[in-house]
């Protein structure tokens, strides 16, 4: 029996991901952060599918570099964040927090989740348990926070913590190898990030992508999602942080590392 839908992985730039997501029920693909068009062609015309809609999660120039060249060679629609509608061009349709929208005729939930860009937002399938997060959060990371405050990104997160724990997460990049490293570094004794770095590398070793991660791996590994976590406020050797202020640390933290 044919899946209902599927979710192709396109490895595209250094280390960026572009997903293309397939609904085989209604005929219908959609492609999320492309930021080039050439490796999202070649998947189509592979597979014999035709584009129909283009998603972005933010304006940066690595998640929407393909927008217009894949817009006019399929006549796609645009979907994109109405917060940042003069930062994106040729949007046909904007979309804001709590929206409810269709990404290749299934049902998604629009998140606004500012912090790496001001108008940031994911797309969560909750039907499908699928949550395409652009840079909001990686595996065992989270993103670097250049438009928004701390306090805007440790928010962001804690959305995200609320969402099914089954969800599987497709960001952006394939960072998590350096992000396993810094884990490791303010977290040593963790046993389920012991558990999942062997996952990781043996991903890593066969030449394959290390995302999507599952949520629930996620809760007990990534850092950023653990600020309550004694043994990482005991790494900076200070009264003890949570929250917010142990969420800015550690950001400071990995801007560096």
């Amino acid at each position: 029996m044919e899946n209902i839908f599927e979710i192709v992985t396109i490895k595209s730039l250094s280390d960026n991901y572009i997903w293309l997501l397939r609904n085989n029920v209604k005929n219908l693909t959609a492609v999320i952060d492309p930021s080039d068009d050439k490796d999202v062609n070649e998947v189509l015309l592979l597979k014999n599918w035709h584009l129909n809609q283009i998603v972005n999660t933010h304006h940066h120039f690595d998640h929407t570099n393909g927008n217009l060249k894949l817009k006019n060679k399929w006549k796609a629609e645009l979907i994109g964040p109405e917060e940042e509608k003069d930062k994106i061009k040729n949007i046909d349709r904007y979309v804001s927090d709590g929206d409810k929208t269709e990404i290749a005729g299934l049902d998604a939930l629009v998140i606004h989740t500012p912090g790496h860009t001001l108008g940031h937002v994911m797309y969560y399938l909750k039907n499908e348990k699928i949550l395409f997060a652009g840079d909001t959060i990686f595996s065992l990371g989270c993103g670097r926070v250049f438009e928004g405050t701390m306090n805007d990104m440790f928010s962001s997160l804690n959305k995200i913590k609320e969402l099914d724990p089954k969800t599987l997460i497709y960001c952006g990049h394939e960072y998590t190898e350096n992000n396993l490293k810094f884990a490791l570094e303010v977290n040593p004794n963790n046993k389920n990030l012991k558990t999942f770095s062997k996952k990781i590398y043996k991903l890593l070793d066969a030449g394959k992508p290390t995302v999507p991660s599952l949520l629930e791996d996620e809760l007990k590994c990534n850092p950023f999602l653990q600020t309550e976590n004694d043994e990482i406020s005991n790494y900076f050797d200070e009264d003890k942080l949570e929250g917010l202020e142990l969420f800015s640390k550690l950001r400071e933290l990995k801007d560096k590392f």
